[in-house]
């Protein structure tokens, strides 16, 4: 197991890969640096992709341009205020609700609607989510997997049947914060393979469980066809590939367009930070599994994106890591519980069957972290 050279990512991220001990997010962050990437000729290209968007807009006589797929977070809302008051459209937004939605990802959602939008919320089949949502805890240690499998077939279904077919996303995470490219135009247009290969990497009609799970149960699940999708023009495309993405500077566009609320203990668990998926509790579960998977949590991920835009030294976040990474999130725990109909001894047990061995080790009957004893022993 190593570290990146740069920044604090460990090769335990899945899908991501080195080249001379560097990751290839810093790779690329380092290729943005250098101006190997022309956002004068991007800005060009967006300019003329909004151009064909409203000239279809304008043709088929639509109220809405575009689509987002909107959580009330910061960065799907800079997309959507910047596409309002930069380029003059109307998106529709397009939230998929919160598995446990909080009070501040409420609040947030709210002032971004009083900002001048319409929404469509998809709400959940809840008995339906909960036993997802407790199976895929179980099974693979990510409680939200089918709720990103949701987020993703609702918005290319609305897509089709709105007759509405461009559609904004946010970033490609692939490429910004090192992972698996599957195309050259990846980092610019999202397709049925990325949806299926990297965000999911599971086809939901799998889920079927007999009288459990029916197919009927797991429709909001599963994706149009590439056919389909094809068809019906839709275009799906990813607005930080034509402006320099930078989600602290998110952050502060949107607090200075709305009352944007920030995490109520004063930061959010595992991290520095304070402003970032604040919507759902479930979310704090999701980070802290993926320290338990592969030995690093939500403030190595935060640290090494403000590496990678050189608002902090490497030296700096090792010493914030040590202090956050990996945090136990005990107040989000109970409303999860309730959720999933599992008392703290199942939970601990299934926590503890996801634990990999090459990353823990146990001592006198407590765990302990290989990977991050290493962060905090050694020079990396």
């Amino acid at each position: 197991m190593k570290y990146c050279k740069k920044c604090l990512t460990p090769d335990t991220r899945p899908r991501i890969s080195f080249k001379d001990g560097v990751c290839n997010a810093c790779v690329f962050a380092e290729e943005k640096r250098r101006g190997d990437v022309n956002y004068n000729e991007r800005e060009t290209e967006l300019n003329n992709h909004i151009a064909a968007i409203k000239e279809y807009s304008s043709s088929n006589g639509n109220v809405y341009d575009c689509i987002i797929p909107w959580s009330g977070g910061k960065d799907s809302s800079a997309v959507a205020i910047h596409l309002k008051e930069d380029f003059g459209l109307n998106p529709l937004l397009i939230r998929f609700n919160p598995l446990i939605p909080t009070k501040v990802g409420i609040h947030n959602c709210r002032e971004v609607l009083n900002h001048g939008f319409d929404s469509m919320q998809i709400n959940l089949n809840v008995s339906v989510s909960r036993k997802l949502c407790y199976r895929f805890f179980l099974e693979r240690g990510n409680p939200k997997l089918h709720w990103d499998a949701g987020i993703a077939s609702a918005i290319f279904k609305i897509a089709i049947d709105l007759k509405l077919p461009y559609i904004f996303y946010a970033e490609h995470g692939e490429t910004n914060y090192g992972g698996r490219v599957l195309h050259k135009n990846s980092e610019k247009i999202r397709d049925y393979e990325e949806i299926i290969e990297n965000l999911v990497g599971d086809n939901p009609r799998n889920w079927v469980d007999g009288d459990n799970i029916t197919p009927r149960d797991l429709y909001q699940y599963v994706m149009p066809t590439p056919s389909s999708i094809k068809k019906n023009g839709i275009e799906a495309h990813y607005y930080g590939y034509y402006r320099k993405w930078n989600v602290k500077e998110n952050y502060r566009y949107v607090a200075s367009k709305i009352n944007f609320k920030t995490a109520e203990r004063g930061r959010t668990y595992g991290t520095f930070t304070n402003y970032d998926s604040l919507d759902d509790y479930t979310d704090d579960l999701y980070y802290y599994l993926n320290y338990i998977k592969f030995g690093y949590g939500r403030g190595i991920r935060d640290l090494s994106r403000h590496i990678q835009n050189e608002e902090i030294t490497r030296e700096e976040a090792i010493i914030l890591a040590q202090k956050y990474d990996g945090e136990f999130p005990e107040e989000s725990i109970p409303p999860i519980l309730d959720y999933m109909g599992i008392d703290r001894d199942e939970f601990n047990k299934i926590v503890d069957s996801h634990r990999t061995p090459s990353i823990w080790s146990q001592s006198d009957g407590r765990w302990i972290n290989i990977l991050r004893e290493k962060l905090m022993h050694e020079k990396i």
